[in-house]
């Protein structure tokens, strides 16, 4: 684990239980899952293999040891994770080199929690190099903290990472929001604690206690966010 700045400590907005917010990267601030099938479909097809595209779904949102593993095993291609891996890597740092565009109402919301000083931190699945990469053109200064899928024991769907974000901020995850775009990432969020928005990017999710589906990040702002916390307070 990371971080971008130092961290903040455990301030809370005034009149608010809300301490910290948590937001996942691909699929969620940048529109870039769709990068990801797009790198492992020209990977394999290099390899002599073809994808089959109901696969995008198994493989969305969990690691690259999970994806990329199963996609060995799925084609039969003659390739090792290590090696695999830095191929998909190298793929998808050539696309978000070229063009990293952000999902809509990112820009906003980013802006809206530095401007009132709530606690925010990057949870990925995406190892540091990519994060990295992404923070160049996303901004770090939004980030008191960052966490990435190659720091942590157990990344995505284990509540590792979002227990470490909050370690590393000092807050209770019983009072953080965190924002995900897929199953995988939610479930992590939610082992861990946290009350969830989900922004659904390629499958489906459905609305649970302490989870809150919404269209795009265009429905979520501040007063959203605590007003989570605060109803299940």
């Amino acid at each position: 684990m990371t971080s971008t700045v130092p961290a903040l400590g455990t301030r809370t907005a005034e009149g608010s239980a809300l301490q910290a917010v948590l937001l996942d990267m691909d699929g969620t601030l940048v529109d870039t899952e769709g990068f990801w099938w797009d790198v492992e479909v020209e990977v394999f097809a290099s390899l002599g293999h073809t994808l089959d595209d109901s696969w995008r779904h198994v493989v969305v949102g969990g690691p690259m040891s999970r994806s990329a593993g199963f996609l060995i095993e799925a084609t039969g291609a003659d390739i090792t994770l290590a090696e695999l891996s830095v191929l998909l890597n190298d793929g998808f740092e050539q696309r978000i080199d070229r063009a990293l565009p952000l999902m809509p109402g990112a820009a906003r919301l980013l802006a809206e929690l530095a401007a009132h000083e709530i606690p925010t931190a990057l949870v990925s699945a995406s190892h540091r190099r990519i994060i990295d990469r992404v923070l160049a053109s996303l901004g770090p200064q939004y980030f008191a903290l960052t966490v990435a899928g190659d720091e942590v024991p157990r990344t995505k769907p284990h509540p590792d990472p979002y227990l470490a974000a909050a370690t590393g901020l000092g807050v209770d995850p019983a009072r953080c929001a965190v924002v995900e775009d897929t199953a995988t990432g939610v479930a992590a969020a939610e082992a861990a604690g946290c009350h969830v928005v989900a922004v659904p990017s390629v499958a489906p999710i459905t609305p649970a206690l302490r989870r809150t589906v919404v269209g795009s990040l265009e429905e979520v702002d501040l007063a959203f966010l605590r007003g989570l916390i605060t109803r299940m307070r």
